[in-house]
């Protein structure tokens, strides 16, 4: 996965997969889903992010599940 912020553009991209987009829907204004050709999720583009997000130059990533085993 990718996260992508253009301060110039205010636009932020979320890529779930490296893939050509055959079909985007604008899921409500500014909001723009893309999807591959096998209908799947490929990214998701989000207008005037500095509107919706409160920091869209930082990202905090946290991944939750199973507990990873600490190698020694």
């Amino acid at each position: 996965m990718k996260v992508i912020y253009e301060p110039e553009t205010d636009i932020l991209d979320l890529i779930f997969r490296e893939e050509l987009v055959a079909e985007s829907d604008e899921v409500r204004e500014g909001i723009i889903v893309d999807f591959g050709k096998d209908g799947k999720l490929v990214s998701m583009e989000g207008l005037d992010a500095s509107e919706h997000v409160e920091e869209p130059r930082t990202m905090v990533y946290q991944a939750k599940g199973a507990r990873l085993s600490s190698r020694r």
